[in-house]
C-alpha cells in the first residue's frame, strides 16, 4: 500500500520535462514574460505617441495600464482561487487582446488610452502563472519551472532592445502596438491549447466587492499619487490628498476585512511571520532591480550634451549590445537557481542576489562612464538579478499553502509593484536634482546618474536586511507541490 502511494511522486521525480511539460512551460513563460515585453516595447515607444497625438500627458499611456492593473488584481487573484486559475488567465487575456485592439487601431489620443487601459486587465496574470505551476508540474520541476519562467525576463532583456528598435524605425509606434496585440493573442493560444486546469481551489463565496474597492482603489490611489507626485510637487497638497486617502482606503479595507464573513483576502496569512517577512524582503529586493534598469536606459540612451546632459548618447541597438553578456548570464543564473533551490535555502540564494545587487549598483555608480565599463560591471547584478528573479516565486511557494498560493503571489506583486513605483519616481527625483532642462525635456548630468545608483544600493540593502528577518521554514522538497501531476 505504501508503495502504491508514493508511486506517482516517485514517477514524477525520475521523468525530465519532456515535450508535454516542455510545451506547457513555453506557455505559462510567454504569458508571464508578455508584461515585461509591454512595459520594455511601450516604454520605449512614448517618445512617437507623444509627438504623433501632440499630447503632453503622455505618461498616462504606461500609468493607464498599471492603475487598471492594480486595481482589478485583488478580483483577479479571488476568482481565480475560487472558479480556475486557467479559466481566470483566459479570460484576461481576452480582455487585454481587446485593449491592445483598441490602441492599435485608435484614432485619437482618448481612445489610445482607453484600450491601454483595458490592456491593464492583463497584468494580473503573472501571479496565476506562478500558482498554476505550482499546481500542474511535477514536484521535481516545480522549482526548475519557476525559474526559467522567471529568468524569462533576461530573454526580454536581452531580445526586446533590438525588437524595439527594428519595430519603432521601420513601422512607428503602430507596429509596437501591432505587435504587442499579435504577442497577446498568441498567449492566450497556447493558454487553451498546451495548459491545464488546476484542480485546487478554494470554497466558493460570496465576493467582498466592498473590500476589493477599498484595497484595488487605495492602491491605485497611492499609485497614481506617487506617479504623478514629481509633477505636483511631492508636499503638494494633490499629492498628499491621493497618497494619504490611498492609506486611508486601505486601512479601511483591513478593518473590513476583520468584520465581514467572506473577506477578500485571509489577512491571518500576513500575520505569520514566514509569510510577511517573505513578501517584505521579496517586494523591496524585486521592485528594487527592475526600477534600477531605468537609471541604465537613460544614461546609455541620453544625448551627451555639455553642461546639460551626461548621457553616453548609444543608439538603441548598441546599447542592446552591450547589456547582452549581463542578459545572458542574467538566464542561465535564473536556471541554475531553480535547481539548487531544491538543495541550497533559497533565504541564502535571495541574500546572495540582493548582495550582489547591491554591490553591482555601487560599481556603476562609479564606473559607468564608458561602453566598457558599463560591460563589465553589468555582470555583477546581472548574476544577482538571476537568483532574485528565480527565487521570488519558490520563496513565496515554500511559505503558503496551495490553496493560499494565487492569493500569496497576488499579494506578493502588489506590494512589489508599489514599492517598483515609489522607487522609479524617487530616481527620477534623485537625478533630477543634477539635472537640466532643454525645449521641456528633463536631462541628466554625471552626478544625477551617480546618486541614482547609490539610491537603488541603498534599497538594495534596506531589502539585503529584510532576508534576515525570514525564520527558517519548509524547503522546496518538503513543500506541497505538484498536486495535478501527482
Amino acid at each position: 500500500m505504501t508503495s502504491t502511494d508514493a508511486s506517482p511522486r516517485n514517477a514524477a521525480k525520475g521523468a525530465g520535462f519532456g515535450a508535454r511539460y516542455a510545451l506547457m512551460l513555453i506557455a505559462l513563460l510567454w504569458s508571464a514574460q508578455l508584461l515585461s515585453v509591454v512595459g520594455l516595447l511601450a516604454g520605449n515607444a512614448q517618445a512617437q505617441v507623444a509627438i504623433h497625438f501632440h499630447t503632453t500627458q503622455v505618461a498616462w499611456f504606461m500609468l493607464a495600464t498599471n492603475l487598471v492593473g492594480t486595481f482589478i488584481a485583488p478580483f483577479v487573484v479571488k476568482f481565480a482561487s475560487m472558479y480556475g486559475k486557467k479559466r481566470v488567465m483566459v479570460i484576461i487575456t481576452v480582455l487585454g487582446l481587446i485593449g491592445d485592439l483598441i490602441a492599435a487601431l485608435a484614432p485619437n489620443y482618448t481612445l489610445l488610452l482607453i484600450g491601454r487601459g483595458m490592456a491593464g486587465f492583463y497584468a494580473a496574470i503573472a501571479a496565476l502563472v506562478y500558482a498554476i505551476a505550482r499546481d500542474v508540474f511535477p514536484p521535481r520541476l516545480v522549482g526548475p519551472a519557476s525559474g526559467l519562467i522567471s529568468g524569462g525576463i533576461g530573454l526580454v532583456a536581452l531580445g526586446g532592445p533590438f525588437l524595439s528598435g527594428w519595430l519603432i524605425d521601420n513601422h512607428g509606434f503602430r507596429g509596437v502596438l501591432w505587435f504587442l496585440t499579435a504577442a497577446t493573442a498568441l498567449s492566450l493560444v497556447l493558454l487553451l491549447v498546451f495548459v491545464p486546469e488546476s484542480p485546487v481551489r478554494e470554497e466558493r463565496t460570496r465576493i467582498d466587492w466592498l473590500g476589493g474597492l477599498l484595497l484595488g482603489g487605495g492602491l491605485a490611489s497611492i499609485t497614481y499619487g506617487i506617479g504623478k507626485g514629481a509633477e505636483w510637487g511631492w508636499t503638494s497638497g494633490t499629492t498628499f490628498a491621493f497618497i494619504g486617502g490611498g492609506i486611508v482606503a486601505v486601512v479601511a479595507f483591513v478593518v473590513v476585512e476583520r468584520v465581514i464573513a467572506h473577506p477578500l483576502f485571509d489577512l491571518s496569512m500576513l500575520a505569520r511571520r514566514q509569510v510577511w517577512t517573505v513578501f517584505l524582503a521579496t517586494a523591496l529586493i524585486a521592485g528594487t532591480v527592475y526600477s534600477a534598469g531605468t537609471i541604465n536606459q537613460l544614461l546609455g540612451l541620453l544625448p551627451k550634451i555639455p553642461t546639460i546632459s551626461d548621457g553616453l548618447g548609444f543608439s538603441a541597438t548598441k546599447a542592446a549590445w552591450i547589456g547582452a553578456p549581463a542578459s545572458v548570464l542574467l538566464v542561465a543564473t535564473a536556471l541554475a537557481a531553480g535547481v539548487l533551490a531544491r538543495r541550497v535555502d533559497a533565504r541564502l540564494l535571495l541574500g546572495t542576489g540582493a548582495a550582489l545587487a547591491l554591490l553591482g549598483y555601487v560599481l556603476q555608480s562609479q564606473f559607468h562612464h564608458t561602453a566598457s565599463q558599463l560591460l563589465a560591471v553589468g555582470i555583477v547584478p546581472a548574476v544577482g538579478i538571476g537568483l532574485i528573479v528565480a527565487v521570488v516565486p519558490i520563496l513565496v511557494i515554500e511559505a503558503v499553502s496551495p490553496q493560499e498560493q494565487v492569493l500569496a503571489n497576488g499579494m506578493q506583486g502588489m506590494m512589489q509593484g508599489i514599492v517598483l513605483t515609489m522607487l522609479t519616481q524617487l530616481i527620477f527625483v534623485t537625478m533630477a536634482q543634477d539635472g537640466k532642462v532643454l525645449k521641456g525635456t528633463q536631462f541628466y548630468l554625471d552626478a544625477g546618474f551617480t546618486n541614482g545608483f547609490w539610491l537603488a544600493a541603498g534599497f538594495a540593502g534596506a531589502g539585503l536586511l529584510a532576508v534576515l528577518l525570514i525564520p527558517k521554514g519548509k524547503s522546496l522538497e518538503e513543500t506541497e507541490v505538484g498536486q495535478a501531476a501527482v
